[in-house]
Formats: C-alpha cells, structure tokens, sequence
C-alpha cells in the first residue's frame, strides 16, 4: 500500500525570504546624510528652522538612525539644539 501525500506542497522560497532575523542583512543600503551633502545648510543655533526639523513634539533630539545623520553632524547639530534651548530661541 502507498500512503497518500497530503496536499501541503511547500513551494521553494527565495534567498530573501530565507533570512532570519538573526542572519547579517547583506541587502543594506546606505542613506547619505543630508547635512553633508553640498549646498548643505551650516548648522547653527540661529537657524531656528534646520533645528526645529531634528526635534521631537516633545522638544527631544531626533536620534541619528531615524535622521540619517552622521555622528559628527549629530554631535554639531545636537550642540546648537541645546544652544538654542539655552537662550530661549526654541
């Protein structure tokens, strides 16, 4: 007697759909920073609008992941955040 195989086929998956969350992700892609780009606006805490961007409702510094800043932009950018704060320009 044959036994009768059941109808749950699996179909062949891709590379991509493969990965776990535990497996380093090789499809990463890099996002420029758009402070370091040229014709970038300079970071200053005069420049009430270019920081109003990086700040939470709440008033928080946006982390640099969400951003897509670089660290050295991030620590100029957070400097001249506090700044502001400071003389009561936000």
């Amino acid at each position: 007697m044959q036994k009768k195989k059941s109808g749950n086929k699996r179909k062949s998956q891709s590379n991509f759909a493969k990965l776990s969350i535990f497996q380093p992700n090789k499809y990463k892609f890099k996002k420029s920073c758009p402070l370091s780009i040229k014709d970038a606006p300079k970071i200053d805490y005069k420049n009430i609008k270019l920081l109003k961007k990086y700040i939470s409702e709440n008033g928080k510094i946006l982390p640099s992941r969400i951003t897509n800043i670089s660290q050295k932009k991030q620590r100029e950018l957070s400097l001249s955040i506090k700044r502001a704060r400071n003389l009561a320009l936000i």
